[in-house]
């Protein structure tokens, strides 16, 4: 048994989530009760199974898991420190978890300790300093309880005041380099100075909290580079790193969402604020593996970004810039389409809120505290960031204008892997530069595309061999409304097939939906019912691709107070599959007759084809005004 078993074993689920608060309600082999991670006093959508040791919520959270998750979850805490606190309750030992030999351990323990002795060595120089703690408290409007909790301090001006204190103190030459509070001239190896002089200094502790190095500030504005941040050192690491996080992990958890600012201060500013989602990188181009620390608390992402970095210079200077040519000390780079790799990669939601009238973030809550809310819920996802930033200020009817930003737009569309993602981005760079959707896609138009309701077609999608025009459809919204239903009462799926040959027609099946993800998610929804070995929802739950965790969360809370045995629902149901049908086939009955008139102009081979798929759709069209009738007349009832 392993040593995660055997914690599970030892643990029941059901005392575990009852301790945290939650009242559970016996129903049949399960549980249920409200969700303890948001508000929601309606529905009982949280569900615990004793059997397996699972939960899941079935509302606005849309997750689930076992004991760790839960624990994860519920404090904020990542799955190494979740398993160590579940082990203790257990029981259990843990000896394969410490990896780092002994005696590493207590050399990076050592280098902590030297670094909490410099927090108190800057700010003792900090408060005898009254020129920056005036800055700090007026420029920047920081209480001093604010300076206190984050710990801040000053590095005076000079080459040898850390290298004195320290060394009187105990510590070796070699602990300050390799604690990066010293630096050693690289053209003559015996010339060894204080790396920070003249700046405020910023503590950077890890998500744990144990110190790791420091961020600091110019306070000489003559001076360069306006932030400088410790070396790489054995504890730190400035792409694995982000400040701020060791306070912002529980209210993110809190929030769903993490907020990205450039600058130290702007974090501290808007903690003070009340902001406390708010983390910042280390100065440099946002990396994956920050992005994964974030991920562990959120997919929801936004980049607050002031309007000379993420405005149209940075954009024009190359979306797919190198990554060595945007490192450097003191700029956060915007590279759009490395942004667009990482949110694909690790299915997160990126978007982008752009400060105004030049204001840093810290201004921002000091005019107006709302202001800033506003701002981070107005965040735009980076593909519509990049195609408003490039049209600002430009003349759209000029053709040439056009093409730039096409030229620009279109291979950040192409990367995206979702294709209803392509799909709408497109058409929406198509509406705002005014030109006809496919010539976006150059080259690639052969023809109109046929897609398919029923019977099938000879279409060829975006996996075949012939190209096509992506088109999203104007019926999204009653689509996903629809699959929302389904996927919270996956039973009705059932009652709706039968519904579906009571009025002659075909059971609902992949076919009628347009959209891959809800495709993916259909097909999960039927699998659930066709199998008997496990509860619907549960089913679900475990089989669900991890791709589609934030359309399942949209779907199930537009869907959150309808009732699953309301039979006008159901009735409601069948009326909009019988709508979305239609649609489906009128649009295809339209492209056949137009491919019907190419084929004649062309020689007639496919001719008899296309003439036969269309007197198919014709008749699955009057089958299914047939049944709309009818519809309407049993309701008239």
């Amino acid at each position: 048994m392993s040593t995660t078993e055997e914690i599970k074993s030892k643990i029941d689920i059901v005392d575990l989530v009852s301790e945290a608060g939650v009242k559970l309600r016996h129903a049949g082999r399960n549980y249920t009760g409200f969700c303890p991670f948001h508000d929601n006093k309606h529905t009982p959508a949280f569900v615990v199974w004793p059997e397996t040791g699972t939960w899941r919520c079935f509302g606005q959270c849309n997750e689930g898991g076992d004991i760790f998750k839960f624990v994860m979850k519920r404090e904020g805490v990542d799955f190494k420190e979740a398993l160590q606190k579940l082990a203790l309750r257990a029981g259990v030992e843990l000896k394969e978890y410490q990896r780092e030999k002994p005696e590493t351990r207590e050399a990076y323990d050592h280098l902590r300790k030297l670094l909490e002795d410099a927090i108190i060595f800057y700010r003792s120089h900090l408060f005898n300093n009254k020129d920056i703690l005036a800055y700090l408290r007026e420029k920047r409007g920081l209480t001093d309880a604010t300076i206190e909790t984050f710990g801040l301090g000053y590095a005076p001006n000079g080459w040898d005041n850390a290298l004195k204190h320290f060394t009187q103190r105990g510590y070796s030459e070699q602990d300050l380099i390799d604690a990066g509070l010293l630096t050693v001239r690289e053209e003559d190896a015996t010339r060894i100075y204080d790396k920070f002089r003249h700046r405020i200094m910023i503590p950077i502790r890890d998500e744990q909290g144990r110190m790791s190095g420091f961020g600091a500030r110019i306070v000489d504005p003559n001076d360069i580079p306006k932030f400088l941040n410790s070396p790489e050192t054995p504890i730190f690491s400035k792409g694995r790193l982000l400040y701020g996080l060791d306070r912002a992990r529980k209210p993110i958890r809190a929030a769903d969402q993490a907020v990205i600012v450039e600058g130290y201060l702007d974090v501290i500013a808007l903690h003070q604020a009340g902001y406390e989602n708010v983390v910042s990188p280390m100065g440099t181009a946002l990396t994956e593996d920050q992005l994964r620390l974030l991920k562990k608390f959120t997919r929801r992402i936004v980049l607050a970004l002031d309007p000379d970095t993420a405005g149209q210079k940075a954009v024009l200077r190359g979306l797919d810039a190198a990554r060595a040519a945007m490192d450097r000390e003191g700029e956060f780079n915007f590279d759009a389409r490395g942004l667009l790799r990482n949110e694909a990669r690790l299915q997160a939601d990126l978007r982008v809120a752009s400060m105004p009238d030049d204001l840093d973030p810290d201004e921002i809550v000091a005019r107006d505290k709302s202001e800033w809310k506003r701002l981070i819920e107005n965040a735009k996802p980076v593909v519509t960031h990049v195609m408003d930033t490039l049209a600002a200020g430009q003349n759209l009817n000029d053709p040439k204008v056009k093409n730039q930003i096409a030229s620009q737009v279109v291979p950040l569309i192409e990367d995206l892997p979702n294709a209803l993602e392509r799909d709408t981005y497109r058409q929406q760079l198509a509406r705002m530069l005014r030109v006809d959707e496919r010539a976006l896609i150059g080259t690639q138009v052969q023809g109109p595309r046929v897609r398919r309701a029923g019977p099938r077609t000879t279409g060829k999608g975006r996996d075949g061999a012939s190209p096509v025009v992506a088109v999203v459809s104007p019926t999204l919204k009653v689509e996903a409304y629809c699959l929302g239903i389904l996927y919270r009462s996956p039973e009705l799926l059932y009652r709706l097939d039968r519904k579906l040959q009571e009025f002659g027609l075909n059971a609902l099946a992949i076919d009628d939906f347009e959209y891959t993800d809800h495709q993916l998610l259909f097909r999960t929804i039927r699998s659930s019912v066709e199998q008997d070995e496990k509860d619907h929802h549960h089913y679900v739950a475990a089989h669900l691709p991890e791709s589609l965790e934030g359309l399942s969360k949209e779907l199930l809370d537009q869907t959150e107070k309808l009732d699953p045995l309301d039979e006008r629902l159901l009735e409601e149901l069948l009326a909009r599959f019988i709508d979305l049908r239609r649609v489906v086939a009128q649009a295809n009955v339209g492209q056949l007759r137009f491919l019907q008139e190419e084929e004649q102009q062309q020689g007639g081979v496919n001719l008899k084809q296309y003439q036969e798929q269309a007197v198919q759709f014709t008749r699955l069209l009057q089958s299914l005004d047939q049944a709309k009738r009818k519809l309407s007349l049993k309701r008239q009832v």
